[in-house]
């Protein structure tokens, strides 16, 4: 089902018109990195799920006709890319980051430009306020380049604040950042320097947003879930009571990543957000030892990977499933919309409770979401959306 983790033992390379029927998939209305998963296992490939979408989303209930992306508008994305010097990865692909291809509705697709080799070592997230105090930044600072000097990337948003000194002191050593707009639109426009400088010191710039695409309050959470996939453990150094920050120490409990953060003072509104994470449990961390000490028990390779390239499995790089159903009858699908609502249910309960195959919870999810109807949340849980 959706989240089934990749398999381990195999990986391919897209060809150019697999390549571009995945971003083609991946662009399309109500097309998310979980119901991708899903198309792709159920499908096969990009190309049939393509064909599928209309009669999907109709079955689904959708109100109006799905919007694909034509074949016109990827051949531009992919032109724009190559003309910024980036390229796009696909989640089956050797440098696409191991611990990212594992994590919670991972991007089927992203765009990077850098050095791909800093994409699979161990790697620590650093995050908090914009607002930043000096000695919130000088700690990063200090966090961020002692943790290099162990071999450790470091990846972060490239906001002002926390972010950017994370970044600076980590260029020399190996850093991320990852956008929330497309991996050619550089914001703040403040950044634009440091941006290239870690692709000149062999970092990489990261999103999985369409490119030019410029920033949305809503795609920073989008983005958090990347930075926080991406590392084996997030360091709050300094949040307010409402932040992104908080939203990414959120992400990081749900992912089964260490969360860890920086005591403040009372007093200050930026230390009221870590304060509160440490009450909730984050690991209380004042040095970089302290950091390390508490990611020591982590396996450093993050899960080996063992190669095999299969033509045949060019885009399978998900468990497939054995249950595959073209229709399902109105009794059963049904009975299956009758079990969601607007709270989050697991995907095992549906299928346990309703008696359905998983392959028939499978298509109904997929007709659902393709219309609007459904939201997917972490933990493999979906509701009816309003």
């Amino acid at each position: 089902m959706t989240n089934q983790p990749i398999d381990q033992k195999r990986y391919f390379h897209l060809g150019d018109e697999q390549r571009l029927n995945w971003l083609r998939l991946i662009r399309s209305q109500n097309v998310g990195p979980a119901t991708f998963r899903d198309l792709i296992s159920h499908y096969g490939t990009a190309a049939a799920a393509l064909e599928a979408l209309p009669e999907l989303a109709a079955r689904g209930g959708a109100a109006a006709r799905i919007k694909i992306c034509p074949v016109e508008d990827a051949e531009r994305e992919m032109a724009r890319c190559e003309s910024a010097g980036a390229r796009f990865i696909a989640i089956g692909e050797p440098d696409y980051p191991p611990i990212l291809r594992n994590a919670d509705q991972s991007p089927p697709l992203i765009a990077i430009k850098g050095d791909a080799e800093t994409l699979p070592r161990k790697c620590v997230a650093i995050v908090g306020s914009r607002n930043a105090s000096i000695a919130g930044m000088k700690l990063t600072q200090r966090f961020a380049l002692q943790l290099g000097e162990q071999g450790y990337v470091i990846a972060s948003g490239l906001a002002r604040g926390i972010d950017t000194a994370a970044h600076r002191a980590s260029l020399k050593t190996g850093t991320i950042a990852v956008f929330a707009g497309g991996v050619d639109h550089i914001f703040p426009d403040e950044n634009i320097e440091l941006a290239k400088a870690i692709v000149d010191n062999g970092g990489v710039l990261m999103s999985e947003m369409p490119m030019g695409w410029q920033p949305r309050a809503k795609d920073f959470p989008r983005r958090n879930r990347i930075v926080t996939g991406l590392a084996q453990g997030v360091v709050v150094v300094e949040a307010a009571k409402r932040s992104g920050s908080l939203i990414s120490a959120r992400l990081a409990n749900e992912m089964g990543r260490i969360v860890l953060a920086v005591p403040g003072s009372p007093l200050d509104p930026r230390s009221e957000g870590t304060n509160g994470l440490i009450k909730q449990g984050a690991t209380l961390v004042t040095s970089t030892d302290d950091i390390i000490d508490a990611l020591a028990p982590l396996d450093p390779a993050v899960g080996e990977f063992i190669y095999d390239i299969s033509e045949k499995d060019d885009e399978l790089p998900f468990e497939t499933e054995q249950d595959v159903v073209q229709t399902t009858d109105d009794t059963i699908r049904n009975a299956i919309i009758s079990s969601l609502g607007p709270s989050p249910t697991e995907i095992d309960d549906i299928i346990r409770f309703t008696g359905a195959t998983t392959g028939q919870v499978q298509l109904v999810l997929m007709e659902l979401a393709l219309a609007g109807r459904l939201e997917r949340h972490t933990g493999n849980r979906v509701s009816l959306v309003g």
